[in-house]
């Protein structure tokens, strides 16, 4: 007689449904998460919903999904959505006392892809509570990462990280012990810059900037790879999320975009991971964790990519980088201020104010002001980090008219 065997852990994990909600669910992000969850959904309820401004488009996902709860960042939103929830059980709430409102409800897996400072306290409110966090936003770790780690830790969170580099060292890192790893490397794709000189550079448009050659991904973000600057904010998460200090944190750019991420151990072993270019693979990887699950991208056939290319990144093209790098090693609320700087630099670019070779002078100088300003102490809270946030778009805001003429 053969005895029953018990199910292993992640084959029981597999059969009881996993409760979920998605902060900021109509993104990128939390769109490939749903298109994950609608090809599973007997395995994942949704609990909650969240969006920034469009109303019709929140109501839509949750009444889809089946959400228990939808809430809208922007109170004008609220009739919008109230409207198109109308005739279901599904409730709904504006401002951002229903994010954190969303991320404290009873779901154990909570998709953080909220942009912004916004980001910090519905992120946080989840973590506190124990939930599991598949992070996807930089600002929780970029403006508050001591703090964000340590309650995170207290409540006994777990942090997945999301983006596709700390999701490949996160799977790397399990080829060893912590104490054994010598450095991390993180893979850059280089943007659609890498090879252009740096006088072409400075004559740069917008619809360029957008032209990413290996991810399709919102505007911010693209900007940021554009520039490396996305890549020196992921340095400063790498630090925060696996407890690394700079000089064990390298940068190489892998224009590719097949290895996203690397780590070497102190026998000089080196345990990468590889996928396609597809963020349905980390968020696949987070969403059914410790377990995997089947996604829809493209399998890799390296045979016939060919070649993966691997060079440094060149400071010259990208001063973001080593700027992000001073803000790392300075601590405190350097990072903070960096972020800040940078989102303001961004938008004035997008609008037309501000040369793309102008973001990263605008951040210096505003890392530069908030130093002599000692503004820079390491935030004892959410609110002092979104303070300290604020402090840095002003200062961000006085210094533009100078620097945009300088940089023109």
């Amino acid at each position: 007689m053969t005895q029953t065997q018990p199910l292993a852990t992640a084959e029981l994990l597999a059969a009881v449904p996993r409760t979920v909600t998605l902060l900021g669910a109509t993104g990128s992000i939390g769109s490939s998460t749903i298109d994950l969850l609608r090809r599973d959904p007997a395995r994942y309820r949704v609990e909650a919903v969240t969006a920034r401004r469009n109303g019709a488009a929140l109501a839509k996902l949750a009444r889809e999904l089946n959400a228990r709860f939808a809430a809208i960042a922007d109170p004008a939103a609220y009739q919008e959505l109230k409207s198109g929830l109308s005739g279901t059980r599904i409730e709904p709430a504006a401002g951002p006392t229903a994010l954190v409102e969303a991320a404290q409800r009873p779901a154990e897996w909570v998709m953080a892809a909220i942009t912004g400072a916004a980001s910090l306290q519905p992120t946080l409110a989840a973590a506190e509570r124990g939930a599991t966090v598949a992070l996807a936003n930089k600002e929780c770790l970029v403006c508050a990462g001591g703090l964000f780690m340590r309650r995170a830790a207290a409540a006994g969170a777990a942090v997945l990280p999301v983006d596709s580099e700390h999701n490949a060292i996160f799977q790397a890192l399990g080829a060893g012990r912590r104490e054994d790893v010598k450095r991390i490397i993180l893979t850059a794709s280089g943007g659609p810059f890498r090879t252009w000189p740096p006088e072409a550079i400075r004559k740069v448009t917008l619809e360029q900037a957008l032209k990413h050659p290996t991810w399709s991904m919102g505007r911010k973000i693209t900007i940021d790879s554009a520039t490396l600057m996305n890549k020196g904010l992921e340095l400063i998460e790498a630090h925060h999320l696996f407890g690394l200090e700079s000089d064990e944190l390298d940068v190489v750019v892998h224009a590719q975009s097949v290895v996203h991420g690397l780590v070497e151990f102190r026998d000089g072993s080196v345990i990468a991971q590889l996928g396609s270019p597809d963020m349905r693979i980390p968020i696949a990887h987070c969403l059914a964790h410790p377990a995997r699950m089947t996604t829809p991208a493209q399998q890799l056939d390296l045979s016939r990519i060919g070649t993966l290319s691997f060079e440094e990144p060149d400071p010259v093209r990208f001063p973001a980088l080593t700027m992000a790098r001073r803000a790392l090693e300075a601590g405190g609320a350097a990072p903070t201020v960096l972020n800040a700087a940078n989102e303001v630099a961004v938008a004035e670019f997008v609008a037309g104010r501000l040369g793309f070779c102008g973001i990263p002078v605008l951040v210096e100088a505003t890392l530069d002001a908030a130093e002599r300003k000692g503004a820079t102490g390491e935030p004892q809270s959410v609110e002092h980090a979104i303070a300290i946030d604020h402090i840095g778009r002003t200062l961000a805001s006085e210094l533009l008219p100078e620097i945009a003429a300088m940089a023109s």
